[in-house]
C-alpha cells in the first residue's frame, strides 16, 4: 500500500509558497509525495501596525506549529529569520536548505543609492532592525512603516507613498523580482537579520518518516552558520522590538561571525566579530561561540534590550 503524501505547511503568500514549492520539488523527485497546505497566520492578518506592537516574529509561525502539533501537516517551511529561537515542545527543526544572499537591498526610482537619496526622503520598511540602521547610516531620512508581502511593497512604492523601500535580496531572487534592486547593501557594512536568506523545515519529534525524507536537503554550512546566529540571539534574549543584526560564515571547517545591537533609534550600537575560528563539532561548537559573542555584548547593550 502506498504512503500517504507528505503534507507541506506554509503560509499563503506569494514568497513562502515559492519557498514550500523549493521543498516539494526535491521531495517529488526522491519519490515522495506530497501535498501544500496553506495556513493563514496572526502575522499575515495584521497590516496596520509593526509587528513588533502585536507579539513579534512568532506571530508568523504560531498557526503553522499548532497545525504541526494537532497532525493537520507533516512539516511546516519557515523563513528562518521568522523563527524564534524557542521552539514548542514536541517540534525541532530538521533541515536547513542552502541559504539565499543574505543580504538587504535599497529599492527606489528616486536616486541610484541610498548614500545619493536626498534629505528627509521617506523609506518603507516594517523591521525595527532596518529602521535602526538607516537611522544610523542617514539620520536626515523618515522610516515609515511598509507592511505587506513583497509585491504588495513593491506596489505602495511604485503608488508614490515613499521615495525608497528596504527588502531582503533572497526573497526577491526566488521570485524572480531581482530587476527591482537598485542596489545591494554590503553586508561588510550593513548586517542582515540574523538567519536571513534561510528556509527552515519544521517537523514533530520522532516523526521518523519525516525526518527521513527532508534530511537530504539540509545545508551543513547553512545549519552550521544559523545555529551560530540563533545562539547569540538567544544569549541576548533581546524582545523583538530590539534592532540585533548578525551573519556567520561556515565553510566545514572554519566559521566568522559579525553581531551587532543597535539602539532603537540609531544613536549607538555595540558590535562583535570574529574571523576564521576552526571548529571540530559543527553546530555544537557553533552555538557555544555564538552564545559566548552574545553574553559578551549583553551588558553592553541590556539598555536597548530592556526596553
Amino acid at each position: 500500500m502506498a504512503e500517504s503524501a507528505l503534507r507541506i505547511g506554509t503560509r499563503g503568500s506569494r514568497l513562502a509558497t515559492a519557498q514550500a514549492d523549493m521543498v516539494a520539488h526535491v521531495l517529488a523527485a526522491a519519490g515522495i509525495p506530497c501535498e501544500t497546505v496553506l495556513i493563514k497566520t496572526t502575522g499575515d492578518r495584521i497590516q496596520d501596525r509593526p509587528l513588533a506592537d502585536a507579539g513579534g516574529k512568532g506571530l508568523f509561525t504560531k498557526e503553522l506549529e499548532e497545525a504541526l502539533l494537532d497532525g493537520r501537516i507533516d512539516l511546516a517551511v519557515h523563513s528562518m529569520k521568522d523563527v524564534p529561537v524557542a521552539l514548542p515542545p514536541g517540534l525541532t527543526l530538521a533541515a536547513i536548505l542552502e541559504r539565499e544572499h543574505p543580504a538587504d537591498v535599497f529599492i527606489s526610482p528616486a536616486a541610484p543609492s541610498l548614500k545619493a537619496l536626498s534629505k528627509g526622503a521617506r523609506v518603507g520598511t516594517s523591521s525595527v532592525r532596518r529602521a535602526a540602521q538607516l537611522r544610523r547610516a542617514r539620520p536626515d531620512l523618515v522610516p515609515v512603516l511598509l507592511r505587506g508581502n513583497v509585491d504588495t511593497r513593491l506596489k505602495k512604492l511604485a503608488e508614490g507613498g515613499m521615495e525608497a523601500i528596504l527588502l531582503a535580496l533572497a526573497g526577491l531572487k526566488r521570485l524572480g523580482l531581482e530587476r527591482h534592486v537598485t542596489e545591494i547593501l554590503s553586508t561588510d557594512e550593513w548586517l542582515p537579520s540574523l538567519a536571513q536568506g534561510a528556509v527552515g523545515i519544521e517537523i514533530r519529534d520522532g516523526d521518523a518518516r519525516v525526518a527521513e525524507a527532508v534530511a537530504p536537503l539540509d545545508h551543513e554550512p547553512t545549519a552550521v552558520a544559523l545555529s551560530c546566529e540563533r545562539a547569540f540571539q538567544a544569549a541576548l534574549d533581546g524582545s523583538c522590538k530590539t534592532p540585533i543584526a548578525g551573519l556567520a560564515t561556515f565553510d566545514g571547517t572554519h566559521l566568522s561571525f559579525r553581531g551587532e545591537v543597535l539602539a532603537p533609534d540609531g544613536s549607538d550600537f555595540v558590535a562583535t566579530a570574529f574571523a576564521d575560528r576552526h571548529i571540530r563539532c559543527g553546530k555544537t561548537d557553533a552555538v557555544r561561540v555564538g552564545r559566548e559573542e552574545g553574553i559578551k555584548l549583553k551588558p553592553l547593550a541590556a539598555r536597548w534590550l530592556a526596553s
